[in-house]
């Protein structure tokens, strides 16, 4: 496979044409650098109207380690997706690793995600993440993931 190594830049209605994710699940507002097949960096300006504040937690907001870790998903996604023939399709994570959380994100902090696809083959594959705030590590995570679709080409047996 040869990859396009053109560097994409998408906003929110860029971001709605290329991955299934909407409002209030998509978890990123604007992917600043993808790479496809490489990588991609995206952010999330986060707000005290962002869903999950009210319910994590009353007095304490602050964006739960999952939504953290969906978001590191959906920035790595768009590295695959922005692939030859791959727009529109679904990334599922199907296992997160090497979990790490060092600080709380609350309303008002810029959520800055950067994603490196390890490996890709045949629909199935592994890429690592990071989350900052300011520069300052919040999270990260080693992320693995099928694209149905494209996994579906390689099955001996078609159903």
């Amino acid at each position: 496979m040869e990859l396009n190594h053109k560097q994409l830049h998408l906003d929110h209605e860029g971001l709605i044409d290329y991955q299934k994710n909407r409002p209030p699940y998509l978890m990123i507002d604007e992917a600043t650098a993808i790479i496809p097949g490489v990588s991609a960096r995206s952010y999330k300006q986060l707000t005290d109207k962002d869903w999950f504040f009210a319910c994590h937690f009353p007095g304490d907001p602050n964006m739960p380690g999952m939504m953290q870790i969906e978001a590191l998903m959906q920035t790595a996604a768009l590295a695959i997706v922005t692939l030859p023939g791959n727009k529109g399709r679904i990334c599922y994570l199907t296992a997160a690793d090497k979990l790490k959380f060092r600080r709380k994100l609350i309303p008002g902090d810029r959520f800055d995600i950067e994603t490196m696809i390890v490996s890709y083959k045949r629909g199935v594959g592994k890429a690592h993440g990071t989350g900052s705030v300011n520069g300052a590590f919040a999270c990260e995570a080693e992320l693995h993931f099928v694209v149905p679709e494209v996994l579906a080409d390689f099955r001996l047996i078609k159903t």
